[in-house]
């Protein structure tokens, strides 16, 4: 009587590739070589150039690798970063005001677009597809023309002033107020004077006082514009993904007894996860690469309160034939903004960890 261990094992041919599969291949890659040939030509390519412009001594004329140009290693980069001067100064003055441009745009527009996204998608309300493109209509619109109006309706003399004086309030002086908010808060609370741990310590240039100054005036209408031209667009995504949460879910909360707030709470937001980080990611690098609104309305001004690491890197390059220092500007600011990606990516990342269940016995004791 013949086992199984004396039959004669026989291998399974392992499949070979066919010919079919390799001819696919190579058309796949064959259809998306133009592609890539474009990307490397218009986008590898540039960014190679300006890595060696950010260490090298360039100033604009003729080929950045001809033989009169120098390699200066990282002398732009400490200029901006460690070396005292109008440099550094400027370069921390742009951090700052790029810094409160981002804390409170990315959670307003947010906020905003979550909300007109519920309003819109909503069964009971009328008129959805009319909200839907009135919402939208700002994010298509010229952000030139769009600065144009504001700096038309924010001036001295403008609607907003106007709106606050029937209101009893007299408006700032929008574009020429170099103050920040904060300030101006602690000068009405009888702050006049920093402290001095405050006003003798500071990063890049600048003091610990005015880094806590607050966006100024002017840069707080930029914060209100930004929120007004990109809510539309976030709208949008949210609303598909409103779309495509299933109806049984939302009645099996009702059926739980939760009210509105709570199946928002506890059912929505949780499934609205994902499209609330690409929100997220895509407000983080729009905020910090804002450049068209400073340079159609203040062009950094009053006192560079409004100055920005992109318009600074413009006006380096551009404007002070400082090729080097504007292209390591870049850098930085490209390396700020993938770190902030990275670590919000971090913080919102799916918890897949089931916890243990505990053992709860009669007397009321828990097992540890």
């Amino acid at each position: 009587m013949t086992t199984t261990q004396d039959r004669p094992q026989t291998r399974t041919p392992r499949p070979r590739k066919s010919r079919t599969h390799g001819r696919e291949a190579a058309a796949g890659w064959l259809f998306i070589s133009p592609m890539l040939v474009l990307l490397g030509l218009f986008l590898v390519v540039p960014v190679l150039m300006a890595a060696w412009v950010s260490v090298s001594d360039w100033s604009g004329r003729g080929s950045p690798f001809s033989s009169d140009v120098s390699f200066v290693g990282t002398d732009n980069y400490s200029a901006l970063l460690s070396e005292p001067g109008l440099a550094q100064s400027d370069f921390g003055r742009a951090l700052r005001n790029n810094g409160y441009y981002v804390l409170f745009v990315i959670p307003l527009q947010t906020a905003v677009s979550l909300f007109l996204a519920v309003m819109v998608n909503r069964r009971i309300l009328r008129g959805r597809g009319f909200f839907r493109t009135a919402f939208y209509f700002p994010s298509v619109t010229s952000s030139v023309a769009i600065t144009v109006i504001f700096l038309f309706l924010f001036s001295t003399t403008g609607a907003v002033n106007k709106a606050l004086s029937w209101l009893g309030v007299d408006g700032p002086s929008w574009f020429s107020d170099p103050g920040g908010i904060i300030h101006v808060a602690l000068r009405g609370l009888g702050v006049d004077t920093p402290p001095a741990a405050l006003a003798e310590h500071g990063l890049l240039g600048n003091s610990w006082w005015d880094w806590l100054s607050g966006p100024s005036p002017a840069m707080c209408v930029f914060i209100i514009m930004a929120v007004f031209t990109t809510s539309g667009t976030f709208m949008l995504l949210y609303v598909s993904a409103l779309q495509n949460i299933q109806g049984e879910i939302e009645e099996a909360g009702i059926m739980d007894g939760a009210n509105g707030w709570q199946r928002f709470r506890s059912i929505t937001l949780p499934m609205l996860k994902p499209t609330t980080f690409t929100v997220l990611t895509l407000g983080l690098i729009g905020t910090w690469q804002v450049f068209d609104q400073i340079y159609v309305g203040t062009q950094g001004g009053p006192a560079k309160t409004t100055l920005t690491p992109a318009y600074l890197s413009y006006t380096s390059s551009f404007q002070n034939n400082q090729w080097g220092r504007g292209a390591a500007i870049a850098f930085v600011l490209f390396a700020i903004i993938v770190t902030m990606t990275v670590v919000q990516r971090i913080l919102l990342r799916e918890r897949t960890a089931v916890p243990r269940r505990r053992r709860f016995y009669p007397d009321g004791r828990a097992e540890r």
